[in-house]
């Protein structure tokens, strides 16, 4: 079944159909590195690029014309996604087979067990997931959504964690991602002076979004909220604009990430710890493709599998 799936009928004028254009042009060159997009990133990419104006108005000018193009048929369902709202439910299995094929393919060894460090990414918002999932499973390394200040019981549970790193000699880090506003900056603080009031002595490195990268960058600007009880110390460091980490393209995000951690990674350790994991796969998918005899051995007597499935 195609992504693009007509629903209602829609006519759009010359205006709109060159939105949805432009939108599926942006949505295209992200499919091919990998990503899709929310519609905050994806409205971002039409700010940076000077096709909407940076307000709130345009925003949601946007989010309308996207939702009846995806209902005419016109923008893919499947690569404008809502990271905050997801089913979660149990895997399922047709036969003991395909579980130990999909073992052989997901095994994995805690490579960082051995390593002089032990990194974790945390970023303060939860719709950033996506983006940073696909690269935090590719250097194997934790990931945690903060979602703004992050709980009293999520930071302690946090500080449990790495206090046992700690523990077993190895030197934490946390490479942290928020954006540039009077909050955003202070959660780096936060997240600091939590852990180590918990016991958990560590280091916290801020590597988004810092005003370095605002002016390699050029992201839109927003007003800086003079509602947060950090504002007036902000404008007088920064002036009246904040900036969000979701306008930093997910390329960018994903390098930073992984120019930092190959600082901290002993590569002789980790490809010591690759070989040996390669080797375990070897063995599960060999076990996977002896599983008729496996099951032969080992397995109950069934007379018709199809009875327990009825």
């Amino acid at each position: 079944m195609s992504p693009k799936i007509r629903y209602v009928e829609r006519r759009f004028n010359h205006a709109t159909r060159e939105t949805i254009r432009q939108a599926n042009e942006i949505i295209v060159e992200y499919t091919a590195q990998g990503y899709d997009l929310t519609l905050r990133q994806l409205y971002y990419q039409f700010v940076s690029r000077d096709l909407l104006a940076n307000k709130q108005s345009e925003y949601k000018r946007l989010g309308s014309i996207i939702n009846d193009a995806r209902l005419a048929g016109l923008i893919d369902w499947l690569h404008i996604s809502d990271r905050t709202r997801e089913l979660r439910s149990l895997s399922h299995w047709d036969d003991p087979s395909d579980i130990v094929n999909a073992c052989a393919s997901s095994f994995r060894l805690d490579k960082w067990e051995n390593q002089p460090h032990r990194v974790e990414v945390w970023i303060e918002k939860d719709a950033l997931v996506g983006v940073f999932e696909r690269v935090s499973q590719e250097l194997d390394i934790g990931l945690f959504s903060c979602r703004g200040y992050t709980s009293q019981s999520e930071m302690w549970v946090a500080a449990q964690r790495l206090r046992r790193y700690e523990q077993a000699g190895q030197e934490v880090v946390i490479l942290h991602f928020g954006d540039h506003d009077p909050s955003g900056l202070d959660m780096t603080r936060d997240i600091t002076d939590r852990l180590a009031l918990f016991g958990a002595n560590l280091d916290v490195r801020r590597l988004a979004l810092t005003m370095d990268q605002v002016r390699e960058y050029n992201p839109p600007p927003n007003p800086a909220k003079e509602t947060d009880s950090r504002f007036t110390a902000y404008i007088q460091e920064y002036g009246d604009e904040s900036w969000e980490l979701d306008a930093l393209p997910p390329d960018v995000l994903a390098d930073l990430v992984r120019a930092e951690v190959d600082t901290l990674k002993d590569l002789d350790r980790w490809n010591a710890a690759t070989s040996l994991e390669k080797s375990h796969k070897q063995t599960l998918a060999a076990v996977a493709e002896s599983w008729d005899d496996v099951a032969e051995r080992y397995g109950p007597d069934l007379d018709d599998e199809s009875d327990a499935r009825v």
